[in-house]
């Protein structure tokens, strides 16, 4: 049986400064289960881009192997797509945006792609700094082969038959923070007031952008015991309010009582955060990981934004790249011919 999504748009639906409804930010049908985490974060991301006022053909979104790298061909149909093998993504990403930096690049992985299979791409990606949003749809488990545990289900964590997790989970948010990631976040699939906002100033951030989505999969680790399912994750989530608002808006407060931390990005946007802890300070590197594994051993997970380096060298600052686009230069341009070999080759004796 095939099904074919309605064409038909509300009269009335909104509008954004480009003319574009929110439908024009859509992709295909999921054939992922009901319910599915992974759907939730999917439509968090096509409300950022259409919020954002980002023309669809300017992202490029990138995937591996695994029920979250399908999800790519459920938003921005219009955008450049590439799904590459198991673990990979990384260096495709990588590759293309130093061949055309004028592209926002959105990563979608898993916790077996990153986290196992991946984890030295991704480690390598991260260091390097690429300018990049990187979303990983995290459950714990291997759905697309039928619920194995994977590298961050949490030790003592039961699956789906009863069998204890005796391993040490890898997390995601603290070793991006350890190994130089500079915008590292933390959300729940279920939480798109907080998840939507990260997902915004992920896109803005001028580097390597972490987002470690807790996305239940409600086939293989949605029972009871499970720390990766729904029950779990509204019990023991100590959230981080965030409001991301553009810098074309006019910036007003957002939450009345408590401490407010305001962090201004490179293009002027501010990020908004309503902070639970005053001693926790997001723009300190062992403060985010003290404060990561504070909350770990209490049995809770922090999310929010927990780290970020606004002032940061992204990888074509470093490489010192030319600012525009390979595919816009010429013949000449891209072989300049063995005179400037040469000095290449000179400069590295």
């Amino acid at each position: 049986m095939t099904f074919v999504k309605p064409a038909f748009r509300h009269p009335d639906a909104p509008i954004n400064e480009l003319g574009r409804s929110r439908q024009d930010y859509e992709g295909g049908l999921s054939t992922l289960c009901a319910g599915c985490g992974h759907d939730s974060v999917s439509a968090a991301i096509i409300d950022a881009c259409f919020e954002l006022n980002i023309e669809p053909h300017k992202v490029a979104k990138l995937s591996g192997i695994g029920c979250s790298s399908k999800t790519p061909a459920y938003f921005l149909s219009g955008s450049h797509s590439f799904n590459s093998v198991h673990g990979r993504m990384p260096s495709v990403a990588t590759g293309a945006n130093l061949a055309n930096r004028d592209l926002i690049y959105i990563g979608i992985s898993g916790d077996g792609d990153t986290a196992s299979i991946g984890l030295g791409q991704f480690a390598h990606v991260v260091r390097r700094n690429l300018n990049m949003t990187y979303i990983v749809e995290n459950n714990g488990c291997y759905g697309l082969t039928k619920g194995q545990d994977s590298a961050t289900m949490d030790t003592g964590s039961p699956n789906k038959k009863g069998d204890i997790n005796m391993y040490s989970p890898i997390d995601l948010a603290r070793l991006a923070i350890e190994i130089g990631a500079t915008f590292v976040g933390r959300s729940f699939s279920g939480d798109k007031q907080q998840l939507i906002p990260l997902i915004k100033a992920a896109i803005s951030h001028r580097g390597f952008a972490l987002l470690d989505v807790v996305s239940p999969c409600v086939t293989f680790n949605n029972h009871t015991e499970s720390t990766k399912s729904y029950e779990h994750m509204r019990s023991a989530n100590t959230d981080m309010p965030v409001d991301f608002v553009p810098m074309r808006q006019e910036i007003t407060a957002t939450y009345d009582s408590g401490a407010t931390c305001e962090v201004c990005m490179h293009d002027g946007s501010v990020v908004r955060l309503y902070k639970q802890d005053n001693d926790y300070d997001i723009e300190d590197r062992q403060s985010a990981l003290e404060a990561t594994s504070h909350y770990a051993k209490e049995g809770k997970i922090l999310t929010g934004l927990l780290y970020i380096q606004r002032d940061s060298e992204e990888l074509h600052d470093v490489l010192d790249t030319a600012r525009r686009p390979l595919n816009s230069m010429n013949e000449l341009q891209l072989c300049p011919g063995p005179r400037f070999l040469d000095s290449i080759n000179a400069g590295l004796r």
